[in-house]
């Protein structure tokens, strides 16, 4: 099971430490994943997805703990941690549950708190806009389904076939006006049609 996971690499959902340095640093990935799709973190896991292992993992439960319960806001209290052992090496396995409570925000310096949400492999600060976007949405288990109209349909049918749309290509798409276009494509991401990312200087959406 462990190198299933490693093989997999890192992305959305999963996450390689060789170990939890600071309840802050960790902090931020926890609360990216919650925000997002939920996923794991493997700690004693490089970068590369070479198995190193943890010295203590009692201890590395302790600081995980920490970062989700005190580094963390709203605290995440259902983690699960599993050891696994692998070549003589310890291999901690951390779920995070996706969350029902986003945005979760984590604390990088006092009174600092900020919202991450996860982009391929990075856990990456969200913008005012997605922090919107993940009050108002639900853990994907409930996506709230809709029938579309001709205008939501052509941003679905655009994405079928490009990686992304940004709001201009959908305004140019459709000929249509900055503040409608922009209604449209927010709609279509509370319902969990498609994703917003504004990890990059021009927000973009995807499927």
């Amino acid at each position: 099971m462990l190198q299933e996971l490693i093989k997999q690499g890192e992305g959305e959902r999963l996450e390689f430490k060789k170990k939890t340095t600071h309840p802050t640093r960790i902090s931020r990935t926890l609360a990216s994943l919650a925000n997002t799709h939920g996923g794991q973190v493997l700690v004693g896991v490089d970068d590369d997805g070479r198995v190193v292992g943890v010295r203590d993992a009692e201890e590395e439960i302790y600081v995980l703990r920490q970062a989700a319960e005190h580094f963390v806001d709203p605290p995440l209290t259902d983690l699960r941690f599993r050891e696994v052992e692998e070549d003589d090496r310890i291999v901690l396995i951390v779920t995070v549950p996706e969350s029902p409570h986003k945005p979760h925000r984590a604390q990088v310096a006092d009174g600092d708190w900020r919202s991450y949400v996860r982009v391929r492999d990075e856990s990456v600060q969200a913008s005012n806009l997605t922090e919107k976007v993940l009050e108002r949405s639900e853990p994907s288990t409930g996506v709230e389904w809709m029938p579309l109209n001709k205008e939501e349909s052509a941003v679905l049918d655009y994405l079928r076939t490009h990686t992304r749309i940004t709001l201009p290509q959908y305004m140019k798409l459709l000929n249509i006006g900055k503040r409608r276009a922009f209604r449209t494509l927010i709609k279509l991401t509370l319902h969990g049609y498609i994703r917003h990312h504004d990890k990059e200087r021009e927000p973009y959406y995807t499927l």
